[in-house]
Parts: structure tokens; C-alpha cells; sequence
């Protein structure tokens, strides 16, 4: 029999409603996905999903879909359940609850083309970027200290799936620069000083590696200090800089080695 939560004062959705926040999550290790495209995205994927969560609605429009899943994985909820712990004004009448999966060690053997960002705050960008790393072909992203949690609401929104389809790791860049270059990778820092060369010049490689600043202040100084080579996106004079995400996805696209 699918179990059916239609009680706000409910002991398991206090639980869910917890991981709304970054400290809930770590908990639990686990997060809440919303809407049927992430849903679905996480089934095609083959996530570890603990509970596929519906409402009478949901189960109407997406019955179908529903089926594979275990009795145990389902749970019925009523409308009132879904809003309290969903972050969205109108909630779609599904939503999923999976377990945390990025990794904090980096591995000894990786290869490709990364992302390293730096205190990217803004869960838009970062989201935004994970999803065009995805959509280029980039292999993966790390998450340096002082980024947007990746598995808030709205960088899981702005990312729309991608993340499963994505090599991510979290930790300190000051750490993971020296490996990587044990590894042969190419460092780039983006940095709009006058000393840095424009990306015309700079030759493309197969293991490589662009770290992305934050947002009001760019790049850490100590960072840029460890990196093979500084760049930057020419711009017209009427420009003095552009949105991080706006830049990554310049940037993917150029490094691009097919």
C-alpha cells in the first residue's frame, strides 16, 4: 500500500522541510528535487531516489511515469503537504527526495576540461554554469569554498538536471590547483588585469582547467597567483566586465576542443 501524507504536523515532513536548509541536508545527507523535470531527469539517471513524492494531481498527470517506482519509494501527499515544503509559489504536484552525492576527494586519474569556481555566490550563475558546462561538453566542476551550495533550491533549478550528467567535486582550490597540475592540467585564472592575456592567445589543451571569481571581487589574488597563465575576454570600451555566468559560457565555448 503507497503511503499517504496529508498532515502539515506530520513527523517525516518536518524531516523534508529541513532540507530546504544547507545544515538539514548535510544531516540527512539528502536534498529535495521539484517538478517533474527533475524528477524524471533523476530517474533517467538512475539516482538514488529515497522518495518520489505526489499529490492527487500529480498522480493524474504523471501516473505513467509513477509506475516503475517501488510502493516503498511512493508517497501520496496532500496539496497543503507539498507547499510547506516546496520553494516554489505553485508548486507542480511532484517532487523527489535523493541522496547527496558530491564528492570532496579528488581523484587521481581525471582528465578533460573543468570549471573551477571561487566564491561564486549567486546560486543563478552557479547553476547557469553547470548547466552550459553540461550543454558544451566540459567534463566537470569544482566547487570552491564560499560558492552556492549546489543543492539549494534555486541552483538546482537554474541547473535543471545538469548536475547529473556532470563530474562535481567541493573543496578548498587552494588544495586541488597543486593536484591538478600533478596531473598535467593547464590552469587558467580570468582576470581583467592589464597583465593578462587575452584568449586568442592562449593555446587550447586537452586537460584544462578556468577558475571563475566571484561576482563583486573576481578571482582570489592568492589563486591567481598559482595559475599557469592569466586571461581575459576582450571586450568593446563601453564594457568593463560581464556576468560570471556570461563569461564562463564565452569561455567553455572557446576552450572547446570540438
Amino acid at each position: 500500500m503507497v503511503k499517504e501524507i496529508i498532515s502539515i504536523k506530520n513527523e517525516q515532513l518536518k524531516k523534508w522541510k529541513k532540507l530546504q536548509t544547507k545544515k538539514g541536508r548535510l544531516a540527512s545527507q539528502q536534498y529535495l528535487i521539484e517538478g517533474f523535470h527533475l524528477v524524471e531527469e533523476a530517474f533517467k539517471t538512475h539516482q538514488q531516489i529515497e522518495a518520489v513524492l505526489y499529490t492527487k494531481h500529480g498522480k493524474e498527470k504523471w501516473n505513467s511515469f509513477l509506475h516503475p517506482f517501488e510502493k516503498s519509494q511512493k508517497v501520496l501527499v496532500s496539496d497543503e503537504v507539498m507547499k510547506k515544503i516546496s520553494t516554489l509559489p505553485n508548486p507542480q504536484g511532484i517532487a523527489a527526495v535523493l541522496n547527496l552525492k558530491t564528492d570532496s576527494q579528488l581523484p587521481l586519474n581525471l582528465s578533460g576540461s573543468w570549471l573551477l569556481l571561487d566564491q561564486v555566490q549567486d546560486p543563478g550563475n552557479v547553476g547557469t554554469m553547470i548547466r552550459s558546462a553540461a550543454a558544451l561538453g566540459w567534463t566537470g566542476i569544482i566547487l570552491g569554498e564560499g560558492s552556492a551550495d549546489l543543492y539549494q533550491s534555486k541552483v538546482l533549478r537554474a541547473m535543471q538536471g545538469s548536475h547529473f550528467y556532470m563530474k562535481i567535486f567541493q573543496g578548498d582550490l587552494q588544495d586541488w590547483i597543486p593536484q591538478l597540475k600533478k596531473q598535467g592540467f593547464k590552469i587558467y585564472g580570468t582576470d581583467i588585469n592589464k597583465n593578462a592575456t587575452p584568449i586568442f592567445e592562449v593555446e587550447k589543451t586537452s586537460n584544462l582547467a578556468i577558475i571563475l571569481g566571484n561576482e563583486g571581487s573576481g578571482v582570489n589574488a592568492n589563486l591567481l597567483k598559482m595559475t599557469d597563465k592569466n586571461i581575459y575576454i576582450p571586450l568593446s570600451a563601453h564594457t568593463e566586465s560581464l556576468n560570471v555566468s556570461i563569461a564562463a559560457g564565452i569561455l567553455m565555448h572557446h576552450f572547446k576542443l570540438s
